[in-house]
């Protein structure tokens, strides 16, 4: 038998399943496209974005909301440049060369709008990188400007300093110095026992000048308690000699 010219019937509906089939992938590619395209900056952040394209980052700063990238060619980098604390301690010496132990705290941001240029030289990093280091350094400064009284009953003027120096240095960096303030000031066992001893004693001498200024007062009191008898004694006796006569 001869089976070349015989006809094979097609089956019903097969064209328009294919057709189904491509314009099902289609739109999956469509939906998959579309949903990796987009990526979403939250407020307090900034973005930069990783191109293959041009073989490196891409020379602008993207603020919040939403953006297009091209999927697997572009890769956003988020950077956080909301406020954030840094709290540091260091031991020191002052201006009398004796030890003294410094807690600080320091509120700080990127400036937002340089994010690309302190990313391309610190990376996300930049408060190991130049924070911390920079902090050391201010404070190595400026304690030693101060002697040990100074550092305890100025310590606003001494933060103020502080924040001055290192707001001037961290500038350069693109690093914006929101607030400084030291939040404790410990020296030596020997020396806070000195300061403890000498407070005691400042204690004691205004102890003291109160129960001499007390005394003084007791005796002007006394006085004038025998002034006001004995003026009121011969008050008494001129008013009995004036009867008599």
């Amino acid at each position: 038998m001869n089976f070349n010219n015989v006809k094979v019937p097609k089956m019903p509906g097969s064209g328009s399943a294919s057709a189904l089939l491509k314009l099902g992938a289609i739109v999956g590619l469509g939906v998959y496209g579309v949903a990796n395209s987009l990526y979403v900056v939250d407020c307090g952040h900034r973005a930069i974005v990783y191109s293959r394209i041009v073989g490196g980052l891409k020379d602008e700063v993207y603020p919040p909301g939403a953006h297009f990238m091209i999927p697997w060619f572009e890769r956003p980098i988020i950077y956080d440049v909301r406020v954030r604390p840094h709290l540091v301690e260091k031991t020191l010496l002052n201006r009398d060369s004796e030890m003294v132990k410094i807690g600080l705290g320091v509120l700080t941001h990127p400036v937002p709008d340089q994010v690309l240029t302190i990313y391309r030289k610190f990376g996300k990093n930049y408060n190991e990188e130049v924070l911390t280091p920079l902090i050391h350094e201010t404070l190595i400064v400026v304690v030693a400007q101060y002697n040990a009284n100074q550092l305890i009953t100025q310590r606003e003027a001494v933060s103020r300093e502080i924040r001055k120096i290192l707001t001037e240095r961290a500038s350069i960096f693109n690093i914006a110095i929101d607030d400084v303030s030291i939040t404790s000031v410990k020296f030596g066992k020997e020396f806070q026992a000195a300061i403890e001893a000498k407070q005691v004693a400042r204690q004691e001498a205004e102890r003291d000048k109160l129960l001499v200024e007390k005394a003084e007062l007791d005796k002007r009191c006394a006085d004038i308690r025998a002034q006001s008898a004995q003026l009121i004694g011969q008050a008494i006796a001129n008013d009995q000699a004036v009867k008599e006569i």
